[in-house]
């Protein structure tokens, strides 16, 4: 696999149809009923264009979840239109905290944009240094939990970030499936930042491409610049409106306690396989490493058991011995424990 394939990839390609899925982070199968419903109720609307006021609707109520004013709002098209915007704030140098979510650098380094990756280091547990970043980088690119670590950086360190002239963005994708949303900056005012968040995880939206972005109208307004008309669907509107209401919102928080017990479940029950470490992290999935070398062969041998796990070598800073899981319910976690303990027997014979 070549640099721009690597990084390119994403969990989807690793999780074919019929493989018990444990490399893609979306929780469930679909959205719950009452959010296919109002989904639903909106398809006889499809024959027209999206509307302003439709989309001015979705800010307001972005907005008020965040304490923020509806101009401070950008409704996308998933986080990864608003990565693939990220050369339209004409950069100069950026960096990007690794090991994380490769699609922003994808996206840079495809424009011509000079990127310098900063890497955290397992010994210390990925902690995050701000005084690495190099003071030229007029942007800065982290995720908080970070994917695919898991760990989650102090708020005050990832605002640390921030300087004059600098734009800071802040990737929260995984911000919601944890209880209280801890060390999010989704609500704070700081020049230059701006804060991605998804939809895709806690409501399984993959499918949909449904995000928003916060931070400054006029820093809003260069990102969207290069948009066309209609960027955001009729569906995905509706979508963002109605997960950012404090049912759903409340929904999201009890969703995410239920998360907390069942990843330190899975954590357990994956760390008690000889040869596995799980390394600290508090997001909705764990990385793993596993002896040396026997990382291809051990994806390989769950791969024919009929497991997908995501393959951690594309993202910079990890190597072939890292695998992420994501968190999923117990009867599911012991066939993967069975099938790991299984697979690193044979690869070791």
């Amino acid at each position: 696999m070549d640099h721009r394939e690597a990084l390119r990839h994403h969990g989807d390609v690793d999780a074919e149809p019929g493989l018990l899925d444990f490399a893609v982070n979306v929780q469930g199968d679909g959205p719950p009923r009452w959010l296919r419903d109002r989904l639903a109720d909106t398809l006889d609307g499809l024959g027209r264009y999206p509307v302003a006021a439709h989309d001015a609707a979705a800010r307001a109520a972005v907005a008020a979840r965040h304490g923020r004013r509806a101009d401070e709002v950008l409704v996308l098209a998933g986080s990864a239109e608003g990565f693939a915007l990220l050369p339209a704030l004409r950069p100069r140098l950026a960096a990007v905290v690794h090991p994380g979510f490769t699609e922003p650098e994808a996206a840079l380094r495809d424009a011509g944009v000079d990127v310098v990756r900063v890497l955290t280091d397992e010994s210390d547990g990925h902690r995050l240094h701000p005084d690495a970043v190099p003071a030229a980088a007029d942007l800065v690119v982290i995720g908080n939990p970070t994917n695919p670590t898991g760990v989650l950086h102090p708020a005050d360190d990832v605002a640390a970030l921030a300087a004059p002239g600098r734009v800071l963005l802040v990737d929260e994708a995984f911000a919601d499936a944890l209880p209280g949303e801890p060390e999010s900056l989704a609500g704070r005012r700081l020049p230059g930042l701006l804060v991605f968040r998804s939809l895709t995880k806690t409501w399984a939206l993959a499918g949909l491409r449904a995000g928003y972005a916060l931070g400054e109208p006029a820093l809003l307004a260069r990102l969207a610049a290069p948009r066309p008309h209609w960027p955001v669907s009729t569906l995905a509107l509706e979508a963002v409106l109605a997960c950012s209401e404090p049912p759903a919102v409340a929904e999201a928080e009890r969703a995410a306690e239920r998360l907390v017990a069942l990843r330190a479940e899975q954590a357990a029950a994956l760390a008690a396989v000889d040869g596995v470490t799980v390394l600290p992290g508090r997001a909705p999935y764990l990385l793993l490493r596993l002896p040396d070398g026997r990382g291809e062969p051990v994806r390989a041998a769950l791969r024919a058991a009929g497991i997908a796990v995501r393959r951690a070598d594309t993202f910079p800073g990890l190597g072939p011995d890292h695998i992420r899981v994501a968190v999923r319910p117990p009867a599911q976690v012991a066939r993967l424990v069975a099938a790991l303990s299984d697979a690193l027997t044979a690869v070791a014979a």
